[in-house]
Formats: structure tokens, sequence, C-alpha cells
């Protein structure tokens, strides 16, 4: 693994921080280098976490497993059209029913959908308005992740563009200034954080303009090969296959949506997987799709809609969501994962589904797509390998 060296200015600030967060906490230490075609740079920038930061509360010290969450869609709400779609208190509330499983990984992921922006921004023009959104949060909502425990987001989507490079760069300062890393532009194709001692590399990938391409596999497999040589655990997100309920199974074919091509998702996983991806995160459909393991890796093919306010259809699987929570040797192998199956009713916001429809929708794609799956899936959402 490559060594990084930092000027002793930065040994003197994370003595500062270290004393300030201690090493169980999640303060955030991450890179970003907008001058280098990937990360990682040869700078670890420390920044210090906005307002209700929590212990983690599940470290295995002696490094026999690291746990990672993965989570789908985040758009807190929007001001555009206007500020009817916003929620009330700020959206504090949205995420407080999940904290403390969001807060127990070592790394907790999502995809931020839309932007985070006070300023106007340029939005985007849309051929077909009936099937066109827009998303602008106000900058300040970013402080509803820091207090839920999330440590990256991708930026890989279709609303990344909303508001044109105005809201790409306001969402980007918004990130840094409270320390969640995120990947997934032109720009900011990956990025790299520690926790206790392991370096976890993230790269993003979408089939939409102005983010790193899901379709130039070569170009995603030299991207997580970097990102191998220099971390400890390598997550990838990609944003791809059609949307909606009638197009749940992963067909492991290009998929379509409106004529635009999604990308085949199996083989973009496999692919990122050979080159030294250790989990892959998969989102875009907006339901919940089966999950698989390839070569002691783990894939899920789509996490859903977690939370998702105001602008989006909530009815039936698409208000349905799994958290995945993976458990990996330190080498990145396989253990096992646990899901959190969440619902969202009316304008949205999760909270825990007693009835687990989630876990349910998991097992009946785990056999109706890969049926010789090394997977199986328990009634309490267990994933673990088939028992000989």
């Amino acid at each position: 693994m490559r060594k990084f060296y930092v000027a002793p200015l930065y040994f003197i600030i994370l003595t500062i921080i270290v004393r300030i967060f201690p090493p169980d906490s999640k303060a955030s230490v991450f890179i970003q280098d907008p001058n280098r075609s990937f990360t990682p740079p040869s700078v670890e920038i420390i920044t210090i976490p906005g307002p209700g930061l929590m212990a983690v509360p599940e470290i295995d010290t002696d490094r026999r497993f690291i746990s990672v969450m993965g989570v789908g869609d985040i758009m807190m709400g929007t001001n555009y059209p206007d500020n009817s779609y916003l929620p009330a208190n700020e959206g504090r509330h949205l995420l407080v029913p999940l904290h403390d499983i969001l807060h127990s990984a070592t790394v907790t992921f999502g995809n931020l959908e839309g932007v985070l922006l006070d300023g106007e921004g340029t939005v985007k023009r849309c051929r077909n308005p009936d099937l066109c959104y827009a998303f602008r949060s106000p900058e300040r909502y970013v402080y509803n992740l820091v207090e839920a425990g999330f440590d990256m987001v991708s930026l890989a989507n279709n609303h990344t563009g909303d508001f044109g490079p105005e809201g790409r760069r306001a969402t980007v300062r918004a990130l840094t200034d409270v320390g969640i890393a995120f990947a997934g532009t032109l720009d900011y194709p990956a990025t790299i954080i520690e926790r206790n001692g392991l370096k976890f590399g993230m790269a993003a990938f979408a089939p939409n303009v102005g983010t790193v391409s899901i379709h130039d596999i070569a170009n995603a497999q030299q991207i997580v090969r970097e990102l191998k040589e220099n971390s400890d655990i390598v997550i990838v997100s990609f944003h791809g296959g059609a949307e909606g309920a009638d197009h749940q199974n992963v067909t492991c074919e290009t998929e379509f949506y409106y004529g635009e091509n999604r990308g085949n998702v199996c083989h973009f996983a496999r692919s990122v997987i050979d080159a030294g991806a250790d989990i892959v995160f998969g989102h875009g459909p907006h339901v919940t799709r089966s999950v698989d393991i390839y070569k002691d890796r783990f894939i899920a093919y789509s996490l859903g809609n977690f939370c998702t306010y105001a602008r989006f259809n909530l009815r039936g699987e698409n208000g349905i969501a799994p958290l995945i929570k993976v458990f990996t040797a330190p080498d990145g192998r396989f253990l096992r994962a646990e899901v959190t199956p969440i619902r969202q009713t009316g304008r949205g916001g999760p909270f825990i589904d007693p009835d687990k429809r989630a876990v349910r929708s998991l097992q009946r794609l785990l056999r109706e797509d890969f049926p010789n799956s090394q997977l199986m899936i328990s009634d309490d959402g267990v994933i673990e390998r088939k028992r000989l």
C-alpha cells in the first residue's frame, strides 16, 4: 500500500482533532483532490463534523470484521418549484428513527439525490417535463446527514446536475465543510476516508452527464485498481438499471429506460469486483432489487428509496427498502449481512417496517433472479451463505 506524507502542520491539527473526537467516533478524515483524474491525492484534509455527533457503538478493535452500512436514495425535500415540498423543522426529524442503526456501522453510505444549494442555480431543461424533476435542498440540511452518521455519499446520479455548476459547487462545499466524503462526478470520481486505522475507498458511477460513466468499464476498473492500491476496503456505488416496480428484476442484460441506456448492472458490478472492489451498492430503480455475491464480494443491485420526501412515488414497492449492513473480513471477503427493512408513507421519511416487507422482497427476488446464488436470506433479514 502506498504511503501518504502529510506536512507537520497537519500532524498538529490532527492531534487537536483527536483530542476533541476520540478514535471510536465518526469524525471524518477524508481525501478529495480536484486536480487529479482520480483520487487518492497526497494530502489528508481534516474537517470537524457538525453538531449531534455520536460515538460508534459497534467496533471490533481486533479487526476480525468490518461493517459497512448501505442505504438507497436520499432527498430530504426540495424548495423547487416552491417551498411546499420542504418538510417541517428543516427535516431534522426525518432520519431520527434510524439514528442508532446508521451509527452502528464502521462506515455508513448513501446516495444523495439532488443538490444542496441556498442560491437559485441554473435549473436543468427537460425534454419531457412530465418525467422531469429538479431537487434543491437548503445547504443546512447537510447537518441532518451528519447527525444520522453518514460518512460518504454518492453524487453519481441523474439529479447531481439539476441546478448546474452552481448546484454542484455548493453541494461539494456543504459536504466538505462537515466532513462527509463524496464521489461520482467528473471532478471528484473517488474518495478515501480513514476509520479505526483502516482506509475505505469509494468510487461512484452513473450513465448521466457530468458523472463518471457506468458504460466505460475500463475506466471504472482503473479507478478501482488505484483505490485498491491505497485502501483496505473499496466500496463501489452505481446508479443504473430501469426504474419502477415493473423493472424490479435484474436481467443481467443492458437495460433501457425512456430511451436512456442504463447499463448492464451485472456486468458492471462483476467487472469492478474483478478490479478490486469489495462491496458494490446499486441504486437508481427506486425499488429494491436482489443481492448476490461474486468472488466472495457482496453486491446489492438496488437499495431503493431510503429517505425521499414529497416528490417521489412511495406506493407499493416504491415505499419499502432495505438498509443493509455488510460484514466483511479485513481483506474484504463477505462474512454476512443484516437487513433492516424500512418503509415510507405519506410524504416520506423512513421508519422500521414491523412487517419486514423489504426482507420478503429480497427473498423473492433472490429466488427469481439468482436461483443458484450461494446466498440465503432468513425471515429476520440475515444474509449468509447457504449451509452445505
